[in-house]
């Protein structure tokens, strides 16, 4: 027999009654029925009931086993009663009577329960990840993590791409994030960093020759830590030459639509995959307030600045914001006459809660307008806001006024907190089972950098514009698009990726806009710089953030459940102990002195 195991925990049905078999795994539950002993035992697999009798001679020693010990177990299967079958097992019309039992590992008292949830907080959790890891939940989030890879995998070489490896100790450069930085031995006072991408790397690859690139990439930022974002992820990252941005899309589409479509069930919902029409960033931002909409909310955002700028409208606190070139927006409810006061109430106070005076609007009973400020407007401009917004009578419309950027932000919130208000099977109310993805397209290429008070990249700054040099050279640098695209998905960004500049002479114009000589090109970019002038094909491509594609399909709002060992949100492995101190001799090697911040002296320190 097996030193281990002949089935796994999953296995034994009532066909193998009266087999002799042996199973390893851990102490799931221990149950202690008046001299009966239950022991549940648990692998990655599954589970299975044991148990030993009272006049059994191993039972005393079993009695001191804890759960989460490790163990061997010998017996007989047995059918169980027909009162004690367990339909919600797959093992569970089954029994095994031990007759050999061996501890291989004993188990200190847990932290916190596996077979169940108590409650454990996110430090706990994590500083014990090995064992928050054996609860169910969790192993289904890091084998669908598994399942997802290895789909994106096939998929990709199905359809002719080669996976390469790119380095992971390379060269700072100004590409948006923080670099974590990596001192070198060998040359006292220089610096290798972590990737924040392979960009660079993938695009020297196009101009090596290759053609269709991809890789499941390591990625590191140092940024403050969000529920969507850490400082290592991992991305599906894909290059192509001589494509166009639409070949591109109808390349990587289906790959990740056939993706969702196969795990969509993952939660036990059956969830549909529309993919629907590409979205100009403009766009976006005037009816969603978002370059991520979220497309299961079917409210949308209009412009109504001409309405209150009309001499017959008089709400003065719109208008004097109107003067200093700030913009109205408007968001049509439907069908709300009947919903009770405190949905207006509530939605007001969320947006004082917002830092706003309030969320003004006006309800349309009939032909007149009712709500908290329907009186500074008449009747002609009421008509005008039906008109524009597509409002009848039992509608109301929302109002934000701000400066254009502030009220496009503060709109998109507006919108989620309405549509998050209503009651589920309201008409607006947000659609359930469903992906939704679209493509958002015409990126500006710059944007005003308000701090720096200077022109500078709004994304990829190595995308190619879509005018070429003829745009860099004529217009408003704020008036150029450029060839970058993102794909969203539920509100959340999966995608971005370009088109890329591949000629040095634009590429080194687009960076002289904004604000980039010469010799800060050759000195971050030379090497990708002198291999354009060798000779570059068109290319570009895109990267999909493998660990927001799991937090969707697992319906999981924090990017740490669907990692196997993650840091917290202070960037701290407590598992671990990192980033812990390091020994003198190590910093004498890497030629570093620490010139760390002083310590804020605590009154009572100063009182002792």
């Amino acid at each position: 027999m097996h030193a281990y195991r002949t089935h796994k925990c999953n296995e034994l049905r009532k066909s193998d009654e009266g087999k002799t078999v042996k199973l390893s795994g851990w102490i799931h539950r221990i149950y202690d029925l008046g001299g009966v002993l239950f022991i549940i035992i648990r692998d990655t697999y599954g589970i299975t009931q044991c148990v030993v009798e009272e006049d059994s001679p191993i039972l005393k020693t079993l009695e001191k086993w804890r759960v989460e010990s490790v163990v061997t177990i010998e017996g007989t299967v047995a059918a169980r009663t027909a009162e004690t079958v367990n339909p919600k097992m797959p093992t569970g019309e089954i029994e095994i009577r031990i007759e050999k039992a061996e501890l291989q590992s004993g188990a200190d008292v847990i932290p916190f329960q596996v077979y169940e949830d108590d409650g454990a907080g996110e430090d706990i959790r994590l500083k014990y990840r090995y064992i928050d890891l054996r609860r169910e939940g969790m192993q289904k989030k890091i084998r669908l993590r598994n399942d997802v890879i290895s789909g994106l995998r096939k998929n990709m070489w199905d359809k002719g791409f080669q996976e390469f490896q790119t380095p992971i100790l390379t060269a700072s450069s100004p590409e948006g994030a923080r670099d974590y930085l990596v001192p070198s031995r060998l040359h006292p006072g220089k610096f290798y960093a972590l990737p924040q991408a392979p960009q660079q790397f993938k695009q020297l690859l196009m101009m090596s020759g290759f053609d269709k690139y991809f890789q499941i990439a390591p990625c590191f930022r140092d940024e403050d830590g969000r529920a969507d974002r850490l400082a290592e992820f991992y991305q599906l990252d894909v290059e192509m030459s001589f494509v166009t941005q639409e070949e591109i899309h109808a390349t990587i589409q289906p790959v990740i639509e056939n993706l969702f479509k196969e795990h969509a069930a993952f939660t036990g919902q059956e969830r549909e995959v529309i993919w629907c029409d590409n979205i100009p960033y403009k766009e976006a931002m005037l009816k969603y307030g978002s370059d991520k909409p979220d497309l299961r909310n079917p409210l949308e955002i209009c412009d109504v600045t001409e309405v209150f700028a009309r001499e017959d409208v008089a709400f003065k606190a719109f208008k004097g914001t109107i003067e200093k070139g700030g913009v109205v927006r408007a968001i049509r409810a439907p069908n709300v006459a009947d919903q009770p006061r405190s949905f207006f109430d509530k939605l007001n106070s969320w947006a004082q809660g917002e830092g706003a005076p309030g969320l003004g609007y006006v309800l349309f009973e009939g032909e007149e307008g009712k709500g908290p400020i329907a009186k500074f407007i008449p009747e002609a401009a009421q008509s005008a806001l039906k008109e524009i917004s597509g409002a009848q009578s039992g509608d109301a419309i929302f109002f934000i006024c701000n400066m254009e950027d502030k009220a496009a932000k503060f709109a998109g919130a507006a919108r989620d907190a309405i549509c998050n208000a209503l009651p589920q099977g309201h008409e607006a109310a947000r659609e359930q089972g469903v992906y939704k993805f679209c493509w958002i397209v015409d990126f500006p290429m710059y944007e005003f950098d308000e701090k720096a008070q200077k022109i500078d990249f709004s994304h990829n700054p190595f995308s190619m514009p879509q005018g070429g040099m003829k745009d860099l050279e004529e217009k408003d640098p704020l008036d150029i698009y450029a060839y970058q695209y993102d794909a969203v998905c539920n509100g959340f960004e999966l995608a971005s990726g370009a088109i890329r500049n591949h000629r040095p002479e634009i590429m080194e114009k687009a960076f002289g806009i904004a604000g980039y000589g010469k010799e800060v090109l050759e000195d971050k970019f030379g090497g990708m710089l002198n291999a354009m002038r060798y000779g570059a094909p068109p290319h570009g491509g895109l990267a999909f953030g493998i660990d927001r594609i799991v937090m969707l399909l697992a319906d999981e709002p924090n990017l740490r459940e669907v990692y196997a060992f993650v840091m917290n949100g202070q960037y701290e492995d407590q598992m671990m102990s990192a980033p812990n101190d390091i020994t003198p001799e190590q910093l004498q090697d890497l030629h570093i002195k620490l010139n760390l911040p002083k310590k804020i002296v605590k009154a009572d320190d100063e009182a002792a």
